[in-house]
């Protein structure tokens, strides 16, 4: 892409721009630090020029955007034809409550559903067992049977709304309350549109929400991916996520690379399945994290399409171009917000979002400023979905595609990140696959260390979060706060009791002896979970039946 004669020009006079100019400036004004590192501690160079990027081929590296290898997007347009879903994480409290959360955020321009389940919920109990005492509400909304899924998606149209769903372990089972909530709606399968946050692999790298041992989640997984395949093909069969692991305390480049080792390892046992490639591929979906460092984030998203696009296209065979391509949401960084100054995470969370859109992203949640303090409140959550709206209507980065492709700083992050990611695959290639890699604690260890190193350059001074270690103020927080209703768990305790007494018992224990006997079998699970939960059995009494067939994992100790 590069002319060598005159790249040894520019070798020349950078020498000489080194020697002279930039001597002269040091001396006179010294740079405010010895070294300077992106939010995952990796050196930046003080100039980048096309000596950095001088092996980059434009058409096989980057290549057009909505052609392959993707790096430059997904669409040949991509927003100059359509905004990102705007998609505000929303749950707390009862079915009621959310329902009225999810109506004002669609009223006020959102344009997307994306579900948050609650503590209990999202481990497998209902919200009257004695292991959900004290959780109900408290991070996202209680669903304990199809009953409170009618009610938080009454008045929404299934049919011209796409949600998304994080519920991990339980989430063929949830999955299957919203289908056939959709049904009582009078909306088909085949009609919906979302994404399915069940990536499991993570949980046990990160998160740690899992309920059963690595091997029958993966087959419960893969249920999903092949029943939507066949059944509601508009549907994300599964949201692969990073963001997570990022919240853990990874790199950019672990994330990264975690991720998209867990996506092979999908398609590995969804070939194993039987299915063919290019049946599932199109409808894998990613969910990435966008953290405080502005061009890592945007080299980490573009990096990522062009490694999913090559991994696809000549590791898996794949025909397809919609196979090659990845489509992914993004959340702004959790992890980064503070409960000092919570105002100031409003200016994060703008710089985190207007990230993932220059990087590509397909929708976006922006974060709340009270996030660190309490669930967010109506006026928290409305500036917060603001915050996209400007970006998207004011500050004119829709208006072009991957404004910033061709930039030598970002490009050779971009190179740098797809490097380290490639190094990560070798490495869990060496100790037998991602499951062989989870076993001996490889993920753990690795996102430990990153962890441990970035609070040690907070607690040295070497990084500065504002309002933590830089620029304090001890006046507390001024904030309104969100407050459930008091009386919510009593009502959902009530709504509970009666849904078990009103039920036909005899349809519910026939639904569950049929889901017993597929889950000892090969059967796909998904038609008999929707049966159960049709027969209105619950999501603890589901959980326990697959409990005694796959039994409870504990996770090994590593010394």
């Amino acid at each position: 892409m590069f002319d060598r004669e005159k790249l040894e020009h520019l070798h020349q006079a950078r020498e000489k721009w080194e020697q002279e100019s930039l001597q002269r400036s040091l001396s006179a004004l010294p740079e405010r630090q010895e070294q300077f590192i992106t939010t995952s501690s990796e050196p930046i160079q003080r100039l980048y020029t096309p000596l950095d990027v001088q092996a980059l081929d434009y058409l096989a590296d980057l290549g057009l955007p909505g052609e392959y290898p993707y790096t430059r997007g997904v669409h040949p347009t991509l927003h100059r034809s359509k905004l990102w879903t705007m998609r505000m994480f929303a749950g707390f409290g009862t079915a009621e409550e959310t329902n009225a959360r999810f109506k004002y955020l669609l009223s006020q321009g959102q344009t997307g559903l994306s579900i948050a389940y609650d503590l209990p919920t999202l481990m497998g109990y209902d919200s009257d067992a004695p292991e959900a005492l004290g959780e109900f509400g408290k991070c996202g909304v209680a669903v304990s049977s199809l009953k409170d899924m009618e009610i938080l998606l009454n008045g929404i149209p299934l049919d011209k709304v796409s949600t998304s769903m994080t519920i991990n372990s339980p989430a063929a089972i949830i999955w299957a309350m919203y289908i056939a909530a959709a049904e009582k709606q009078g909306v088909r399968p085949d009609q919906l549109r979302g994404t399915l946050q069940n990536d499991i692999l993570k949980e046990y790298i990160a998160q740690k929400e899992y309920i059963f041992p690595p091997e029958p989640s993966m087959r419960l997984v893969v249920d999903t991916i092949e029943f939507g395949t066949e059944q509601v093909p508009q549907w994300n069969t599964i949201s692969i996520s990073g963001y997570h692991i990022r919240e853990a305390g990874s790199t950019a480049a672990q994330e990264l690379a975690f991720t998209l080792a867990d996506g092979m390892e999908y398609v590995r046992w969804g070939i194993q399945r039987g299915m063919p490639v290019d049946s599932f591929a199109p409808r894998l979906s990613f969910f990435f994290n966008a953290h405080n460092d502005f061009f890592e984030e945007i080299a980490k998203y573009r990096a990522a399409r062009r490694i999913w696009a090559h991994e696809m296209r000549h590791t898996f065979g794949a025909h397809s171009p919609r196979s090659w391509l990845m489509r992914f949401h993004t959340q702004t960084a959790g992890v980064s917000l503070t409960a000092q100054q919570p105002e100031n995470n409003i200016v994060r969370v703008a710089l985190q979002g207007l990230a993932a859109v220059l990087g590509g992203t397909q929708s976006l949640h922006t974060n709340s400023m009270d996030e660190a303090l309490a669930l967010p409140s109506e006026h928290a959550v409305t500036v917060a979905l603001r915050t996209q709206q400007i970006i998207a209507e004011e500050s004119g980065v829709a208006n072009t595609v991957d404004p910033l492709g061709g930039a030598y700083f970002v490009e050779a992050q971009t190179n740098r990140i797809e490097a380290q990611a490639y190094a990560y695959f070798h490495r869990i290639e060496e100790l037998g696959g991602v499951l062989p890699a989870i076993d001996k604690g490889f993920f753990q260890s690795e996102i430990s260390d990153a962890a441990y190193r970035y609070q040690r350059e907070i607690d040295a001074g070497r990084r500065h979060i504002v309002g933590v270690n830089a620029y304090q103020d001890e006046k507390p927080a001024a904030i309104p706060i969100l407050e459930m209703d008091p009386q919510g768990y009593q009502r959902q305790l009530d709504r509970l009791t009666q849904v078990r007494r009103e039920r036909d018992p005899g349809r519910v224990g026939q639904a569950l002896d049929r889901l017993r006997l597929a889950c000892q079998g090969s059967e796909n699970t998904m038609p008999h979970l929707v049966e159960a939960v049709h027969a209105y059995a619950t999501l603890g009494e589901i959980i326990n039946v697959m409990k005694g067939i796959f039994g409870i994992y504990q996770e090994p100790t590593w010394i």
